[in-house]
């Protein structure tokens, strides 16, 4: 299986692959035993790489935020095999921790979650993700739409999205359109001060929200702590404090991560090409030896 999966790649003989355990529109995931040092893996190949730039862009998004966020709770990248030439590879191979099941899988499949499953819970799938500034525009290639529109609220409200989801078994706002987004919005939370409005990036949802007769919140939206206005919802360290989860929270335990300068992510804010993505990726395969 090694010289069916691995093509012309000088480190191939470090893993010895032992059963295919994904496939897809990308390639396939192969788990293997890292000879050097023992380890268990799981091998991502990604074939043609740069035939679509867009695709590419997401791998470099995903193994660059992977490197900088570096955290026990998120799948570790632990090696990217690149060509010696960087003009030249077509295919890459990125090594992951090799973790037991897709907890993503489990649910789909409406199978019994185990204690298991939680205790070794690890995040994974980063190539729709972005990093936003707060003294940087965030309108400039954004992902317009993300697998269900449900939760891709782009900060720590999707979460809660999510977490209401679990609780209640059902979505929290299941819009069918943007319009039917605002709509179940203001239903719930009433209507939106000018000053909130002002957040919207989508100049037809201003006009919308602006022109929206008045609606009053229901009784228990603020119960619930839900903000229209981004700058007025619960920021990552506020969140562990509020008395719904504050028992959970153990300070000792979490870590803070480095900070992320705009350099790293210079080429989110320019038209690059797959030559330019390539010398990317060929760079992140440095930084990580």
């Amino acid at each position: 299986m090694e010289t069916e999966f691995f093509i012309e790649y000088d480190e191939a003989n470090w893993y010895q692959i032992q059963e295919v355990i994904g496939k897809g529109s990308y390639g396939m995931v192969c788990s293997a035993i890292d000879t050097h040092t023992g380890e268990k893996v799981a091998i991502k190949k990604i074939n043609n790489i740069f035939q679509h730039v867009s695709d590419a862009t997401r791998i470099l998004w995903e193994i660059k935020l992977l490197r900088l966020l570096r955290h026990p709770k998120l799948v570790e990248v632990k090696h990217i095999m690149v060509p010696l030439s960087c003009r030249e590879f077509k295919d890459i191979y990125v090594m992951f921790e090799l973790m037991k099941s897709d907890l993503h899988q489990v649910v789909k499949t409406n199978d019994g979650l185990t204690r298991e499953h939680y205790q070794f819970l690890k995040i994974c799938d980063f190539d729709l993700a972005h990093v936003a500034f707060n003294d940087a525009p965030t309108t400039i290639f954004w992902t317009d739409f993300v697998a269900t529109r449900w939760y891709q609220t782009p900060e720590l409200c999707g979460i809660g999205y999510i977490f209401v989801d679990v609780l209640t078994g059902r979505p929290f706002f299941p819009r069918k359109n943007v319009v039917h987004q605002l709509d179940l919005m203001t239903n719930m939370l009433g209507s939106t001060s000018s000053e909130a409005i002002q957040w919207a990036r989508n100049e037809k949802a201003k006009r919308y929200l602006t022109k929206m007769r008045k609606k009053q919140s229901l009784p228990f939206s603020y119960s619930l702590d839900l903000r229209f206005c981004p700058k007025d919802r619960h920021t990552v360290e506020q969140a562990p404090a509020d008395s719904y989860i504050k028992g959970f929270a153990n300070v000792e335990q979490e870590t803070s991560a480095k900070s992320i300068t705009k350099m790293e992510f210079g080429f989110e804010r320019r038209q690059i090409n797959k030559d330019d993505v390539r010398e990317l990726i060929y760079r992140e395969e440095q930084e990580e030896t």
